[in-house]
């Protein structure tokens, strides 16, 4: 799999903000990206160096439109640790 097509979005939310202050940062990735494509992806991208990969599948939630009920996308998420020192300055707003 190809580096860049392994990051889909970074995930801005209040917890992944806070994440961002220790180092850590939080991505969409694919669903087939292992760990170590993952690793590789970020550090070509940004040119840091990531010390950590943890990742969850996030199910889709069950909502209702009125008289129907549909299920939301299921997708995976990354929470990439970087080395002391380095930033991705995409979540700082700059």
């Amino acid at each position: 799999m190809h580096p860049y097509q392994v990051l889909r979005r970074p995930v801005i939310t209040e917890k992944s903000t806070l994440l961002s202050e220790q180092g850590r940062y939080v991505f969409e990735v694919a669903k087939s990206a292992t760990k170590h494509d993952i690793k590789r992806a970020v550090e070509d991208a940004f040119d840091v160096s990531v010390l950590r990969v943890h990742t969850m599948a996030v199910r889709g939630k069950r909502k209702r439109f009125g008289p129907r009920i549909t299920t939301l996308r299921s997708w995976k998420k990354a929470i990439v640790t970087l080395a002391p020192g380095d930033t991705i300055t995409l979540f700082e707003g700059v």
